[in-house]
């Protein structure tokens, strides 16, 4: 599926804002800002490539190419909490084997977890509230949430709507 036809099915050529993000990986400490789709529904391909590195496995550095749907979540997210956050991801893609050390230190840990098909982000936002952004999150319905308080953040992914 080409990038143009991802978006289509994302929108519904209602017409959308410019794709902007700003991250900050609290693993690597590492910022990007950047626009990785214009107004016309464009991808940058550069871009994304920018942004699948921004979220890679953090233990490994392996890279996925994270689906465009969780994406396009995360800025409708961002856009409804008001736009322009710097957006702090705590997980992103996850390697097999990081994802099987996880598993065994937390029951909480899918063992087919959507991190490790790029589908998957785990994120809080400085000065916004967890609840606030779960129930944004919820409000859109656009894929899976979860809300982790004591691990200071929230899931969200482009799988099928559910919440725990």
């Amino acid at each position: 599926m080409g990038a143009k036809s991802a978006f289509a099915k994302l929108w519904d050529g209602s017409g959308a804002p410019e794709g902007k993000l700003s991250l900050y990986n609290v693993n690597t400490r590492e910022r990007l800002a950047l626009t990785y789709r214009n107004e016309l529904g464009e991808y940058n391909e550069e871009a994304l490539k920018e942004l699948n590195w921004a979220l890679r496995c953090h233990v490994t550095n392996e890279v996925a190419t994270m689906d465009l749907r969780v994406i396009e979540y995360l800025n409708r997210l961002d856009n409804s909490l008001g736009g322009g956050n710097e957006i702090q991801i705590i997980s992103g893609y996850r390697s097999p084997s990081y994802n099987s050390k996880l598993r065994s230190f937390s029951k909480g840990v899918a063992k087919h977890s959507l991190h490790m098909k790029g589908k998957a982000i785990d994120l809080a936002i400085a000065g916004i509230g967890l609840d606030r952004i779960r129930h944004t999150a919820l409000a859109l319905a656009a894929g899976g949430v979860g809300y982790y308080p004591r691990e200071g953040f929230v899931h969200i992914d482009s799988g099928a709507v559910r919440t725990w």
